[in-house]
């Protein structure tokens, strides 16, 4: 195992592996062929949306996804699920055996205690319904949504959550959430990622070690919630690293200056004068994921700039 992951040894139980949901026509032809690394050495397990035998699998990743993101009123509907999410892109994320389950992650995943909302499986007299999750082979413990936009190369991070969100400290599964997301975009041979979280999310702690976080927006008024940071990454892997070893990422500050400007989470019109100046194409602007993991969630960032941009 890579030394970076040595926390993360469950990634080397064959017993948790990573899957692709993903309909057949969507497959990649050539995973993992873009960015060379090794750490995600096992098969991925493969399940079809499509095929009504994996309504299972299919309500697990929706009520997962629900309960992650309903208390900020952002859960999606199923329709969205299927026509926004799962046509167009894939989900990608680790399953495990039922056997391998802590009793933690049972009771805060258990089907009858929560069900997936608006499920047909209840009634219908062809689908089994699944009352223990002893009756799955695999049991879906992260979700990781991208889709490919028409500007070529480029996909969109939709969703990303973990089982880890519903369960106390340190009963988790050490860097699910980052490992879910990096497995997707390894395996599609993302090169450039696009995304979008709220400010003062601590998902942007996260989302910012994929490659240097370029803000295409600071306020996005035809969101339900406004107060969202639209990011653009070129995926590189090297960033990955420091999220685990914590280092200082000499490259970002070889590239990128201070400019002297903050943006304060706190501070809708700090987020609008920001948007200005991106719309006023002022930018390209970036923000430090060194400073982001270090600084609490409410605290102001840095706006930083290409420094023969800033230097002019």
């Amino acid at each position: 195992m890579n030394p970076l992951l040595t926390k993360a040894n469950w990634m080397e139980s064959d017993d948790i592996r990573p899957y692709v949901f993903v309909r057949p026509e969507n497959q990649i032809a050539l995973p993992g062929s873009v960015h060379r690394l090794d750490w995600f050495k096992q098969q991925p397990i493969f399940k079809d949306p499509l095929d009504i035998h994996n309504i299972a699998f299919a309500d697990r990743i929706y009520s997962l996804e629900e309960r992650a993101f309903g208390p900020s009123n952002m859960a999606m509907p199923r329709w969205v699920f299927y026509d926004c999410a799962v046509m167009p892109g894939f989900v990608a994320g680790f399953a495990a055996r039922p056997s391998a389950l802590s009793k933690e992650m049972r009771a805060a995943l258990d089907p009858k205690v929560f069900p997936a909302t608006g499920s047909p499986i209840k009634t219908s007299s062809v689908m089994k319904e699944v009352t223990s999750l002893d009756d799955m082979d695999w049991v879906p413990l992260s979700l990781f949504i991208i889709i490919p936009s028409m500007h070529r190369g480029e996909w969109i991070a939709h969703n990303l959550c973990s089982v880890n969100s519903l369960l106390p400290q340190g009963q988790g599964l050490y860097g699910l959430g980052f490992l879910s997301k990096a497995f997707g975009l390894w395996y599609a041979n993302v090169e450039q990622c696009s995304g979008m979280t709220q400010w003062g999310s601590p998902a942007l702690k996260l989302h910012s070690h994929f490659g240097h976080l370029e803000v295409i927006g600071a306020y996005a008024p035809v969101h339900s919630h406004a107060k969202t940071i639209t990011y653009r990454v070129s995926v590189n892997t090297h960033c990955w690293e420091k999220f685990f070893n914590k280092e200082e990422d000499l490259a970002f500050l070889e590239n990128y200056g201070p400019t002297d400007t903050y943006i304060d989470p706190k501070d809708e019109n700090s987020m609008l004068e920001f948007q200005q100046k991106i719309e006023a194409g002022k930018g390209p602007y970036y923000l430090s994921a060194s400073e982001i993991a270090h600084k609490k969630l409410d605290e102001k960032l840095m706006i930083y700039s290409l420094k023969q941009q800033y230097s002019r």
